[in-house]
Order: structure tokens, then sequence, then C-alpha cells
């Protein structure tokens, strides 16, 4: 006997999601461990000025539960957070869920076909074990000498500090992704002085962020389809930035030049500074490093108290931040003491790297831990969803995942795949199932093959310093086909790719 059948880790959205489609196939037994004090994955923890979904609400949410209540077309986190826990009660998950619990460890048991499970509150025993973490959920720290010696305050934008008291001081953001794209117009008004350390600018695209009126809601409420109508508008333009410049980039040149066109002329309407312009020019292609949406973060730059600073870090003192500038024609370097009051660190997350997926030490065949060996043979997992190197077990947010214009694409199709597994092993009295060497690794010579028409294989990307690409130089954080491929692929992946096995009876000869 096992302690539960099904055990996922992480109450984000892909843990609810799971949960919710679990309960709609009849499977009740299962639980949901969560290390925080509460739901929602990276929207419980994120919780910085200005953090927003970047991209519509209407196509961010699950498909099969509108909310007609968004603020605004790209809606604020905090409505993100509230929509997790109104999903998680409405189709009792909330009662599965197990908060303030860490897994530290996994190790499957061969002869019995079950996972031991390590957690921070006791161990238990899974037949089936889900890895639902989010790839936003550990912080990354920027690797710069002295970070530790600064003598004011430092906060990582992920793990936010609602006490600090930013108005009137000198602060410091370092980083330029999506969520210092978010963060700096927010603070800018209210600082004494703000400094933003630029290393790698972002293509920046004009951002639709209408308000949604009342009776707009009402009507939504009302008469849903009139949502469902924009989520498929909003959805198609989703689609169409984030998969045909990423996944589609080499097919498609003339709609990635347009997109580049229109970020280049969103820049120049937004600030009045040539040389600060140039310096918030992109110097790599569309898609190497993910877009983002903003109306507000360039012309930020245009504010007396806030400096764009893109001389690389040296190192960190007590007093604030250290520059370097090397000059073209002599070779001397100068150096420059940047004094700040408040550190603010929007340096992104960990993603496709050893500790992060899976998110804990994870045992599967043979005791071969998963992680390390991803880590020394490259990332590959089947359908972006499971590996012969782990029987009864599914990772959601694994390599080759991410596809589509919504991280709900992968959520949902993610949860069909595994439900339509688990459900064939009923069928078959199986309790043990393990995907085939044969089909993974004709699925992983597809990806390699799609690849080559994506953006990563742009030579510019070398300079983008982007999160989608791991040591090895590959880009295996995203499937590189389109949301519909994907849902498609989920319904109609052959479920004779996995092996299924009975566990011997006690007492009886393995």
């Amino acid at each position: 006997m096992v302690d539960k059948e099904v055990v996922i880790v992480g109450a984000g959205f892909s843990g609810i999601g799971l949960g919710i489609q679990l309960r709609k196939a009849g499977i009740t037994d299962f639980t949901i461990l969560e290390a925080a004090d509460d739901i929602g994955g990276v929207w419980h923890h994120n919780r910085y000025p200005g953090v927003a979904v970047d991209i519509p609400s209407t196509t961010y949410s699950y498909s099969y539960e509108p909310n007609p209540s968004w603020s605004r077309l790209f809606a604020p986190g905090d409505e993100l957070a509230a929509y997790a826990r109104r999903c998680a009660a409405k189709y009792g998950v909330s009662n599965h869920v197990r908060l303030h619990t860490r897994v530290e460890a996994a190790k499957y048991d061969a002869d019995q076909h079950h996972w031991n499970v390590r957690t921070s509150g006791g161990s238990l025993t899974a037949r089936f074990l889900i890895s639902a973490v989010g790839p936003l959920d550990q912080p990354k720290y920027p690797d710069i000498p002295g970070l530790d010696t600064f003598a004011g305050p430092t906060v990582h934008t992920a793990r936010w500090d609602p006490t600090i008291e930013l108005r009137g001081k000198r602060v410091a953001v370092i980083g330029s992704g999506a969520t210092a794209l978010q963060l700096i117009p927010e603070i800018a008004p209210e600082v004494a002085r703000l400094s933003a350390f630029q290393r790698t600018p972002i293509w920046v695209i004009p951002k639709p962020n209408t308000t949604i009126a009342p009776p707009m809601r009402r009507l939504f409420e009302r008469v849903p389809v009139t949502q469902r109508v924009l989520r498929m508008a909003t959805s198609l333009l989703a689609e169409l930035v984030m998969t045909a410049g990423i996944a589609y980039h080499m097919r498609v040149p003339l709609f990635v030049r347009s997109v580049e066109k229109l970020c280049l002329w969103h820049l120049e309407q937004q600030v009045a500074d040539p040389e600060i312009r140039e310096r918030l020019t992109p110097k790599y292609g569309l898609g190497c490093k993910r877009p983002s949406f903003s109306n507000t973060y360039l012309r930020t730059f245009n504010r007396d108290n806030v400096d764009l600073v893109t001389d690389r870090i040296v190192r960190i003192v007590p007093e604030g931040i250290v520059t370097a500038r090397t000059d073209d024609a002599s070779g001397e370097v100068t150096e420059m003491l940047h004094e700040v009051e408040i550190l603010l660190l929007a340096t992104g997350f960990k993603t496709m790297q050893l500790g992060v997926v899976p998110p804990f030490p994870l045992h599967g065949t043979d005791g071969i831990e998963v992680g390390q060996w991803w880590d020394e043979h490259k990332y590959q997992n089947y359908e972006g969803i499971s590996s012969p190197l782990a029987p009864n077990f599914w990772l959601m947010n694994g390599p080759w995942a991410a596809a589509g214009a919504s991280w709900f694409s992968v959520i949902e199709s993610g949860s069909r795949h595994i439900v339509r597994c688990l459900d064939e092993a009923r069928r078959r009295g199986a309790t043990q199932m393990v995907v085939r060497q044969e089909p993974h690794d004709a699925y992983m010579r597809s990806m390699h093959k799609k690849v080559r028409h994506t953006s990563f294989a742009q030579p510019s990307c070398s300079q983008a310093n982007s999160y989608y690409f791991d040591r090895h130089g590959e880009a295996p954080f995203v499937r590189p086909i389109s949301g519909p491929a994907l849902e498609l692929a989920s319904r109609t992946f052959d479920l004779d790719h996995y092996r299924y096995d009975q566990a011997p009876l006690p007492g009886s000869q393995k």
C-alpha cells in the first residue's frame, strides 16, 4: 500500500490545474505539497511594485474558467493570486494542499513501483509523482563580488519585502528583463534617485493595457461568449508574437522584422535622448531573450532622477556599486562609485540548471539522479514531460515543455497528457509506467530538428544573456511548436510509447 496514489509538488497554477483535471477524471487520492505558506506559486511570491502578467489576462488563465472580473487587460499580480485561490476553492483542490511542506528528495522503489518522498514534514510514499513547480521559482542572485557587503537593504524582487521604504532614497535596480520593466517605472516617481543597471537591453512592444470598465465586466459575466471572443483575439496576438517570433522565427522573417521595427519605433517615440535610445536598443534578434510589453518603462529614462548605467559592474561595496569603463583608444580603465542606499535585484530566476530541473534530487531507474544526468548529458524529455530515467514520474514544467501563447497552454496540455496516462495505467491494471527509449529519442530528434528554425539559431543570441539557454548552449526551455500543435500532441500521443508493468504480489518470485 502507498500513502497516496498521486503526489503533486507545487501549488501554483500548474499544480492547481492538474489537481482540477485529476478530480474531473475521478482521481481523488492525491495531495499537493507546497513549500510556501499559501498557494499561487510565482504570484504568491512576487509582490514587487508594478507586478503584473505580461500577456493579456484573458489568455493567461484557464480556458475552462474565464474570469470576468479582471480590472485591466494585463491584470496586476494580486488579481492573479486571488484567481488562483478562487479556482482551487471552486474545483475542490484546496483541501488536497499541504502547505509549509518542502520536498527535499525522492527515490523510486523499483521493486514496489512507488516513490519514497522525503519532505520537511516527514516522508510519504506515492504510486505516481508529478513535479508542478514552475520555471520561475528559484530567484537568481547575481554573481557580483561584494554583494553581501552592501550596507543597506538588499531585496530580490521575487522575495519582496513589503516593509521596505523607498521614498526619498537613492535606489539601484540591477536587471533589465520583464521584472525590471515593470518595477522601474513604478518606483521612479517616489525615489530621490534611481540607477538602473543594464547588462542587456530588452525588446519592448507597445502595451495595449486598457482598463476593463465595470459595464464590460458585467457583459463578460452575463454573456460569457463575449469574453471567449476576446480570449481568441488576445491569444492570436500572443501566439503571433511569442510563437511566430520565437518558434517559427526563421520561417517568418518579414513578420519578425516588422515586430522589431515596431519596437524600434516605440523606443524612438518614448525616449528623447538619442544616446540613451542607442543604449536601450537590443543588439540581438527578437526572440533570443523574452520580449515584453510596456508603455511606461522606456519613457522613465527621460526623468531627471533616473540614470541608465550600462558600464560593467566590477564589485559592490558597502556604499554602493562600482562600475568600470574602458577607453577604446587608450585601453585605460576608469572606475566609478554609484552611491546608493537600497539595492533591488531584478535578476530573474534560475531555470535550466542542476538543482532547478528537477527542483529536488530525484533518483529514478538504477538510482540515477535525473537532474545530474541531464546536466551531464543535456536536457531531454519526451513530449516535454517524461523521461525513461523516471518511471511513474512527470515533470510539467521541464525541458522542451514551454510552447504556445501562454503558460496555461503548457499547464492544460501537460495535465491532459498525465490524466491520459493515469487512465491508461488504471485500465491496464498497471502499477508502473515509463516512456520507452525509442519514442523518447525520436521525439528529441524532432526537437533538435525544429529548433533550427527558431530564434535561438541566430548568431546574435550569444549577446542576449537569455535564461532560455543552458550551459551546453542549447535552448531546452522552449518546445518549438505552436499552442494548437501542443494541444493536439497532448490529445494524440501514442499511449503505447509507454511501457506498463504490474508490481509482483507479496511473497511471489520476481
